[in-house]
């Protein structure tokens, strides 16, 4: 991802984690760059729940976190990382054990951790920025910003990486971002506003940001007879076909901009933004059209019910069914695997997945070993319909292992993802 970057950022401290999970979220899908998500309590529990949350959020997410909190010591940034967080911003005027966060960025990498730092206190001190960077500091998140030729020079002399962390209540979002050296803006500002906008208004003002842009002008497309192009929206992590609509180039240019589809009402004669009634918003994740350029498909986070109805899909109603194999191997390991955690949290009499979960983890490990044993049987003999019985047989008792120790198919997929 090329050019500054907008940041969203949510202060755990004292709030529900209903509303963290909410705003996170909501930032996700209207084009936050990435996530900044802070709570710098000092004492364990705080920490250990504060961790536990960021864990399930960012497993839901789309884009890059950043955590902020307190560092006692090394495990601290170790745990961070291993929510999935790609960094750690730790405090300066908090700063109690420099050498636990030496031996993160030796072992973790350099880019792996930055400070928060007042502009007008320890940014302004040469020695104590030289300091942060043999320390393995990768760069900065700058706060109480004003502007001034002091400021530009010392981003200058500073030879890191700097983020701006301000409200935008006294500073201009687009004074922020032009800064020479500083990557981009992390605010809250947008916690009641479409992000997307304000970003295509930065991108015409010259800063270079990402938007949805079309490689298409609407021009290029073959539309019907009253000026219109048919649009699928589809699930984008699931592939589930939930609606048909229409757009006109009005309504295509605002679902571009605002990053929201909008489609055009026929019955209405009115551009029609998906939720702004409902609240079932459909996040836009990517358009692409046919051969004939005569259909748009709109990849969508669909946000509750697409269908007026209720339904998850407008396409409930079978009128013609015949028996074939539909079983796509993701779908089915997935399926399996909620079955695996139904009966975790719903035990049911004589089930032998509850056998295993009510053993243990020792238990567990033990028949992981077994199955992989017999799966390296199975493949020295010629029949490969053993081998398959076995894999499925050690595929099973994985995923037990995965549900005992809060892992599911998400973040094995995330994790190969991420080794391509």
């Amino acid at each position: 991802m090329a050019g500054k970057k907008l940041v969203a950022y949510i202060n755990a401290e004292n709030e529900s984690k209903w509303n963290v999970s909410r705003l996170a979220e909501k930032y996700s899908h209207e084009g936050a760059d990435r996530l900044f998500l802070y709570n710098y309590a000092k004492d364990s529990a705080t920490k250990e729940s504060f961790l536990a949350l960021a864990k399930k959020i960012i497993h839901h997410l789309d884009i890059p976190v950043v955590l902020g909190l307190y560092v006692e010591r090394f495990d601290d940034i170790k745990h961070a990382l291993y929510t999935g967080a790609i960094r750690v911003v730790v405090k300066e005027t908090i700063m109690d054990n420099e050498a636990a966060i030496k031996q993160a960025t030796d072992r973790f990498g350099s880019d792996k951790v930055f400070v928060e730092v007042d502009s007008a206190g320890a940014f302004e001190n040469v020695n104590t920025m030289e300091h942060l960077k043999e320390l393995g500091i990768y760069g900065i998140l700058l706060k109480h910003v004003v502007l001034s030729d002091r400021l530009y020079e010392n981003i200058k002399k500073a030879e890191m990486t700097i983020m701006v962390r301000d409200s935008l209540v006294r500073n201009d979002l687009y004074d922020l971002m032009v800064i020479d050296g500083v990557l981009g803006v992390v605010t809250n500002h947008f916690e009641n506003k479409v992000m997307m906008q304000t970003k295509y208004a930065l991108k015409e003002k010259g800063i270079d940001i990402e938007t949805y842009d079309s490689l298409l002008d609407f021009s290029d497309f073959k539309l019907n007879e009253d000026g219109l192009i048919p649009v699928i929206a589809q699930d984008y992590k699931t592939g589930e076909v939930l609606m048909l609509a229409y757009m006109n180039e009005e309504a295509y240019n605002q679902t571009i901009r605002t990053g929201r589809v909008t489609y055009w009402s026929r019955s209405r004669q009115e551009l029609w933004c998906k939720g702004d009634t409902s609240g079932h918003y459909q996040f836009l994740k990517s358009l692409t059209i046919d051969c004939d350029n005569d259909t748009l498909l709109a990849k969508v986070h669909q946000v509750g019910a697409a269908c007026h109805t209720g339904n998850r899909s407008c396409f409930f109603t079978t009128i013609m069914h015949r028996e074939y194999n539909d079983s796509n191997p993701f779908k089915v390991f997935d399926n399996v695997y909620q079955t695996i955690m139904d009966r975790k949290e719903h035990p049911k009499a004589g089930s032998y997945t509850n056998y295993l979960f009510d053993k243990g983890l020792d238990k567990i490990l033990k028949k992981c070993g077994e199955e992989a044993t017999e799966i390296v049987i199975a493949a020295k003999n010629p029949n490969s319909e053993e081998l398959k019985y076995e894999i499925s047989d050690f595929m099973y008792h994985m995923m037990v292992l995965m549900a005992e120790c809060g892992l599911d198919w998400d973040d094995i997929v995330k994790e190969l993802a991420n080794r391509r």
